[in-house]
């Protein structure tokens, strides 16, 4: 095997040494430009090889470029609608649950209406990339630009074979013309000629082909960054705006949470009201009705808690509450509700909002009414 790479690379060397001398005698008696001829030539085929590998690398790029993008969209429907079916279920909740007034029903209506308006925002940047990346992409790997400079190139190469086989026919003719027969000498000069036309051909469709590949190169690279460009402006412009919903949704269910602990107990699923003054007996005990129509004593004590949850009151006996502060509790009812005095207003409030304390600053005894007591 080896022996035969030897023989086949010598021969492709003395086929070339062979053309290369047929090309400077028929280039004319002038060394100097025939040099001149064959290198702008071999540089110009170079040239082309280069600009038929760049663009052919850039047209498979751009195809997996819009390749990517329909991945995208398509991937991007079936979250759009595993989202708004999860949107409709938090509105149904917050239409039709059992509790539509409370604070889970209008966070999940709140849930639900930001999903869909992050979905709505989704299903634009995908109309987005569609038409301003894949489309224009796709019609540059399928227009006629490319392929025009394409042919052009290929047309350059099969004409510069078709040279190099001529030039070896001419260096036959040239060897038998040296034989001094008439007949021999007009086929080597119409060899010639054909020769000389072929070079001029080849040199003008080299040139066309070149400028041709040069230009779809440059609109390539060109085009394809601005793609890129606009594909990552589109997803940026979305995901700020998918961030503006959800800073918009948090602060509305942070603001659902802190109203329903502030306005509800949290001691219970079944709300029960706290104990009216009336109904309080003289040693503290006081007799309200229970969940299951009997009645239940609350118990009469008398210790420090400290407030951990703000408490607004909303009905006559109840007693509002800021964090920090400190209350006398008196009564601690079954119901989850306690009844105390603190800053010289007594009431009912969430058994759970205050912890039991075994000391009180200094600062706060006069607020929590130690004095009176």
């Amino acid at each position: 095997m080896d022996a035969i790479r030897k023989r086949a690379s010598a021969f492709r060397e003395q086929v070339a040494k062979q053309q290369q001398a047929v090309l400077k005698t028929f280039s004319g008696h002038s060394q100097g430009d025939s040099l001149i001829l064959d290198e702008a030539e071999l540089q110009r085929h170079q040239q082309l090889e280069r600009l038929y590998i760049s663009t052919k690398a850039a047209k498979h790029f751009q195809r997996e470029i819009v390749r990517g993008v329909e991945g995208i969209i398509s991937t991007g429907v079936r979250q759009l609608e595993v989202a708004n079916k999860l949107a409709e279920d938090c509105r149904k909740y917050a239409t039709e649950g059992p509790s539509n007034g409370g604070a889970l029903a209008r966070a999940s209506m709140h849930f639900g209406t930001a999903r869909t308006q992050m979905e709505r925002e989704r299903d634009n940047m995908h109309r987005s990339i569609g038409t301003q990346i894949a489309e224009p992409l796709r019609a540059m790997v399928m227009g006629a630009p490319l392929e025009d400079a394409r042919h052009l190139t290929q047309r350059y190469e099969r004409l510069r074979q078709e040279a190099e086989a001529q030039a070896l026919d001419v260096g036959r003719r040239q060897v038998r013309s040296k034989e001094g027969n008439t007949e021999n000498d007009q086929k080597l000069q119409l060899a010639e000629q054909k020769m000389g036309e072929l070079l001029s051909a080849m040199g003008v469709l080299g040139k066309e082909a070149a400028a041709a590949m040069t230009s779809v190169e440059a609109q390539q690279q060109r085009l394809t960054l601005q793609r890129l460009i606009s594909m990552i402006e589109a997803e940026k412009a979305y995901h700020k705006r998918a961030a503006e919903i959800l800073d918009q949704l948090q602060e509305k269910m942070v603001a659902e949470r802190q109203r329903s602990e502030a306005n509800a107990p949290s001691t219970g699923d079944t709300y029960m009201p706290p104990p009216s003054y009336d109904d309080v007996k003289v040693n503290g005990a006081s007799q309200h009705a229970s969940a299951d129509g009997g009645s239940k004593p609350a118990k009469s004590l008398y210790f420090l808690a400290e407030v951990m949850h703000p408490f607004e009151a909303e009905d006559a006996g109840e007693l509002s509450l800021s964090v920090g502060d400190y209350v006398v509790v008196r009564q601690v009812s079954s119901t989850g509700w306690s009844e105390g005095e603190c800053r010289g207003r007594a009431g009912w409030f969430p058994s759970s909002y205050v912890e039991k304390r075994q000391r009180i600053p200094a600062s706060k005894v006069a607020d929590a009414g130690l004095q009176a007591a």
